[in-house]
Parts: C-alpha cells; sequence; structure tokens
C-alpha cells in the first residue's frame, strides 16, 4: 500500500550500507547504524531549503501579528471576510503557513517507512524491498555492543521482532537503548528551547494561548514521550531519533546566524540610506526664495542685490523711502499746516539756509542798509 515511501527509504539504506560496508564490513553493526543515521543525514539534506523557507515563512508571521490581531478584532463577527482578508495579507507580506509544516510533513512518512523496513528484517526471509536475502541475514546477525538493531525492550503486535528470535539479550540491550533514550530526549529538548527562544523576540506571538500550550508540549512532553517510549522502539529508530535532533539543532544555528546577518544588513543599509538623505551637523536649511516677491518672478534682481545711495534710497532714486534698518521705530511724516515741534522748523529745503521763504539771514540784512 505504501510501497512508494517504503521503496525510496530502503534504496537509501541500502546504499550507505553498501558504502559503509566496503569500509567496516557488510556484516558490522557499526555499518549498519551508519546506514540508518546518514538515511537521515540524505533527507535533511533534501529538505534543507524547505526548511529555509519554513523559518522566514515563521519569521513573516510573526511579524505580521500585530496586524493579524487587528484583523481578528475588526472581523470578528464575519468569518468569510477574516479568513479573505488573511489571505490577502499573507499574499502581500509573501508568507505562507503551509510552508512552515512541510518538512515535518515530509519526515513522518520516512519514519513509518524506516519503521516498516525494520519491521522486515526477520530470520528466514528472502528479500526486504531494495535489500536481497544475505543482506537481511547480514542485519539479523550483526550486532551493536551486543545489542540487535531490529529488537526492542517490549515487544507489541505492532513491533519489530522480539529480543529472543534475534539471538540478543536483554541486558545488552538496555546498556544500549537507555543511554540513547536519554540523549534523544535531551537532544529534543534543546531543540524546542532553541526554537521556543526564537518565538521569545515577538511578544503577541508568546502571549498567544495556543502558542504557549505548544511550546509546553515541545519542551517537555515530546522528550518525555521518546523516553518513555524508548523501551517501545527498536534500537534503530532510536539512532534515527538522536541523529535526527542533532541535525536539526545543527541546522537551526547555520539558518538562523545566517537569517539574522541578513536581516542585521537590512537595517545597516536602511540607516545609512536615512543618515544620505538628512542634513549634516551645522548645515543651514536652504530656502527656496522664488516667487517671495514680484520681481523675482519678473527677473528683477532680488533684494540683497539692489543698490543703495548717500540718501539711503535704493537704485539712486532720491525720491525713494530709505531703507528700514530690522527693529527700526517708525517715522511719523508731520502734516500739511502743522507746527513744528520745539518752535524750530522742519524739513528745511537745501540751498536756502534752512530757513522757510528763501534766503538767508545775511542777505536779508544787506537789504535793509540800502534803503
Amino acid at each position: 500500500m505504501l510501497n512508494f515511501i517504503y521503496y525510496p527509504v530502503s534504496f537509501i539504506m541500502w546504499v550507505w550500507h553498501k558504502a559503509f560496508g566496503f569500509v567496516f564490513g557488510a556484516d558490522s553493526g557499526i555499518s549498519w547504524v551508519l546506514a540508518v543515521i546518514f538515511l537521515v543525514f540524505t533527507l535533511r539534506a533534501i529538505l534543507y531549503k524547505p526548511f529555509v523557507g519554513q523559518v522566514r515563512s515563521m519569521r513573516k508571521m510573526q511579524e505580521m501579528a500585530p496586524e493579524m490581531q487587528k484583523l481578528r478584532k475588526k472581523y470578528a463577527n464575519d468569518k468569510q471576510k477574516l479568513a479573505a482578508e488573511m489571505q490577502k495579507l499573507q499574499s502581500e507580506n509573501g508568507a505562507n503557513p503551509l510552508g512552515g509544516c512541510l518538512p515535518v510533513l515530509v519526515q513522518v512518512p520516512v519514519f513509518i517507512g524506516l519503521f516498516h523496513v525494520l519491521r522486515e528484517f526477520k530470520p528466514g526471509k528472502t528479500e526486504n524491498y531494495f535489500f536481497g536475502a544475505d543482506e537481511v541475514r547480514s542485519f539479523v546477525d550483526s550486532d551493536f555492543f551486543g545489542a540487535k538493531l531490529g529488537a526492542s525492550v517490549i515487544n507489541t503486535q505492532y513491533s519489530t521482532t522480539s529480543l529472543a528470535e534475534l539471538g540478543g539479550n536483554l541486558t545488552s540491550q538496555l546498556i544500549v537503548m537507555i543511554p540513547l533514550m536519554i540523549i534523544a530526549g535531551i537532544f529534543t529538548h534543546i531543540t524546542a528551547r532553541h526554537s521556543v527562544a526564537r518565538q521569545a523576540a515577538n511578544p503577541a506571538a508568546m502571549a498567544n494561548s495556543q502558542t504557549a500550550i505548544m511550546n509546553k508540549l515541545m519542551l517537555y512532553v515530546f522528550p518525555i514521550g521518546v523516553v518513555v517510549g524508548g523501551p517501545f522502539l527498536p534500537l534503530a529508530i532510536l539512532f534515527y531519533w538522536v541523529s535526527n535532533n542533532l541535525w536539526t539543532l545543527g541546522q537551526q544555528y547555520v539558518v538562523y546566524k545566517k537569517i539574522d546577518a541578513e536581516e542585521a544588513e537590512k537595517k545597516e543599509k536602511a540607516s545609512a540610506q536615512r543618515n544620505s538623505l538628512a542634513p549634516k551637523p551645522g548645515q543651514k536649511p536652504q530656502r527656496d526664495v522664488r516667487g517671495e516677491t514680484d520681481g523675482a518672478t519678473n527677473g528683477a534682481a532680488p533684494a540683497d542685490e539692489v543698490e543703495i545711495d548717500s540718501n539711503g534710497s535704493g537704485d539712486g532714486d532720491p525720491s525713494a523711502a530709505p531703507a528700514k534698518k530690522p527693529g527700526a521705530k517708525p517715522v511719523n511724516k508731520p502734516k500739511p499746516g502743522a507746527k513744528p515741534v520745539g518752535g524750530k522748523p522742519a524739513n528745511r529745503p537745501a540751498g536756502q539756509g534752512g530757513r522757510p521763504g528763501g534766503g538767508n539771514r545775511t542777505q536779508a540784512r544787506k537789504g535793509k542798509k540800502r534803503r
């Protein structure tokens, strides 16, 4: 029924067993252990790009969390409109919620396929998908420090071949399996803690009750489940679990470091662009004087280029009013017929001696003597 899964899994394991069997021997337990471990590494290498896409999608979803919360409040009573707006928001930001599930969804069939292939390594069987009779016999007879790879401590109807049928003993099996169960649980917890620490940068996501429940499951329930469920799993599955978590931990470190460097570079470029547009320290802002006066629009010289003559008027025109200094008090001209202040005449005509009526005082005296 699931041969499309069983054959690829058995083929990858068969290739690695051939490679390591050439070095350590085909019947060596180390060759079979390394074949299982590198089966995991091959799968995870294939899923590297989807994993990077998963991390980027999760980052975008975290950035959109405040906007998504606003949409939930706005369309609380209209589920159809809410779904449409959510899809529109995700499309505009290039986020794909299903992208984060792809690596996990692919690993589940591989786990099922490997578990089924290991179950089929039974004494007297002539083939096991890509493995022939000699290779089946080699797997059954091999051991890893006295522990059988295809056997579990506690057998069930869905379990693998019993430990007695494979010719193993319980003590050797426990000596190898117990440390592996503990290591698998520790790696699962460390991997989950690393992932939760990344989510802590987004308070909105951490405040979500569903996220909090899922984080607790990842941190405590899953690692405990690996330790408790270890006795029901064949030894090869424990090697699969340890190597898978070890790869995940290293991959998270590399990918997160790369994405953080990209984000820091983007922020640095944005900051440099803002600084280049900002005025330099001490620089005066430039004013646009166009349109301030009619003369500027008509081609006349600006105010600071107008010549001032000796009378203080512009353009050498005596009739022009003198230019006012900033802060000077306004000068009130006397009205026609008004008496001068203090008995002194104001505005003496030039060349008349400053006396109204024309002539000076000397000329008036000479006229009286002649008479």
